[in-house]
């Protein structure tokens, strides 16, 4: 009730439905269609992170997933399943519509600093790489030095200035690595650095 209050006093959101589990859930967005969904990873019937699945393979809408600790493992879950990022649940309003925003025009990382700690987390107690990092073989080295960038949460505007290219640039950089690696947005880009150890927990 108070994030729907905090939501509907904005005069460019409008919260179109609500629902009480994870089954409601996917079945509501599939109807409505919504630019945003905000998502409990812990929910009842069906699971936030596979509410999540359901609705992002579907296309239905993007998902950005709220939980009560920053090392929640359902969380880190979701983020591989196609969730646009996530956010505590104490987190300030004024915030929390900023990160609705920002994943409504397609601007995944949301709180960067709190994503990496929690890959960092549960990655780096899983005993060395996830994944075989051949599947990086198909970026440029121009490519992965800009993935690099992004899996540390930097911005586009970070990593222009960084590379001392135009934003542009990047931009086309990051849609490139995006196409290659089939992900379908920066989160799952980051997801994928550290799970085949191009970055690693505790890289600056």
């Amino acid at each position: 009730m108070g994030f729907r209050m905090v939501l509907d006093a904005q005069p460019d959101i409008e919260v179109v439905g609500e629902a009480g589990n994870g089954l409601d859930a996917v079945e509501l967005a599939a109807r409505i269609r919504p630019d945003v969904v905000l998502m409990d990873v812990r929910m009842p019937v069906l699971d936030g992170v596979e509410a999540t699945r359901r609705i992002t393979e579907a296309g239905t809408a993007k998902v950005l997933v709220m939980t009560t600790f920053d090392m929640d493992e359902y969380a880190l879950s979701a983020l591989r399943n196609g969730a646009s990022g996530f956010l505590l649940k104490d987190t300030p309003p004024n915030d929390l519509v900023s990160a609705l925003r920002s994943v409504a025009s397609g601007d995944a990382v949301v709180s960067p600093s709190v994503t990496k700690r929690l890959l960092g987390r549960f990655l780096g107690s899983a005993g060395g790489e996830l994944r075989d990092a051949s599947v990086l073989d198909a970026l440029t080295e121009r490519e992965r030095e800009v993935l690099v960038l992004i899996a540390k949460g930097l911005s586009n505007t970070e990593i222009a200035r960084k590379l001392f290219l135009s934003e542009a640039t990047v931009k086309t950089h990051v849609g490139r690595i995006l196409a290659k690696l089939d992900l379908r947005d920066r989160v799952q880009a980051v997801v994928l650095a550290y799970e085949t150890g191009l970055v690693r927990p505790g890289d600056a």
